[in-house]
């Protein structure tokens, strides 16, 4: 771990929201959608087939692990860790961990559960015995491309598969 990093799961004293990470369950799953939906919402066309999927928390976690984060006993966001070779892996090759839909609520935004969530997901990574991380980010989320840009996740051009969308890999 680096010198002044946090683990994961642990929050970070300067932080004014201090938050939990835990793993998802059912009951979870309404607030999930909502804050998922919400937060890509900006970035994709009303109306889109990928709406749905975001919605749809269910099928996601009986496909993968989701990781959620509280502030004040409240979901405000969640990261989904997919096995290279599962339903939701996209992107990710044999020994690479896939993050997928990434989400923090508005109001948590600024709050440190971003950065958390994915260094949960690192660490979780490294658990497991991955060599790498991998995810994929449209050019437009800002902010999200910074906290892995701080974590060193660099892009890989030739794994890009849609033309909006940046593919990005972390070795460990």
């Amino acid at each position: 771990m680096r010198p002044g990093a946090q683990p994961p799961g642990e929050r970070n004293p300067r932080e004014q929201h201090p938050h939990t990470l835990r793993p998802i369950d059912p009951g979870d799953y309404a607030a999930v959608s909502g804050l998922t939906v919400a937060a890509y919402a900006p970035y994709i066309p009303a109306g889109s087939e990928y709406l749905d999927l975001l919605a749809d928390v269910e099928a996601r976690a009986a496909a993968a692990e989701i990781v959620v984060a509280e502030i004040a006993g409240a979901v405000v966001g969640a990261i989904v860790l997919a096995d290279a070779g599962s339903a939701l892996a996209e992107i990710a090759r044999e020994g690479e961990l896939e993050f997928r839909m990434i989400a923090v609520a508005e109001q948590a935004r600024g709050s440190g559960v971003g950065t958390a969530l994915v260094r949960h997901g690192i660490a979780e990574a490294r658990r497991r015995g991955n060599e790498a991380v991998v995810l994929s980010s449209m050019r437009a989320m800002i902010e999200a491309r910074r906290i892995y840009a701080r974590h060193g996740f660099v892009e890989v051009p030739e794994r890009k598969q849609y033309r909006s969308i940046d593919v990005f890999r972390l070795v460990l």
